[in-house]
């Protein structure tokens, strides 16, 4: 769907009410904005975690937590200093 907007004084946008409630955009939401060829992309932060979540899931080792074992790893490196 399409959403027509436009800019005022300071370069403001209005992010049209359907929308940001499509989005779950609520006051005080962080957005991202992506340069994309001649325009630009806005996300919210929670879509993109979700995107870089669905980009490394192949990498997902099942059963293992990867934050602990980088932690393990970085305590083991520590104490061979």
């Amino acid at each position: 769907m399409t959403y027509q907007t436009k800019t005022i004084k300071g370069g403001k946008m209005a992010i049209p009410a359907a929308l940001r409630r499509e989005l779950g955009i609520k006051d005080e939401s962080e957005l991202l904005i992506e340069r994309d060829g001649d325009g630009f992309r806005v996300y919210t932060r929670a879509s993109a975690l979700k995107s870089l979540q669905a980009m490394m899931a192949p990498y997902k080792r099942p059963g293992v937590s990867e934050v602990d074992d980088f932690l393990a790893e970085r305590r083991a490196e520590a104490a061979r200093d």
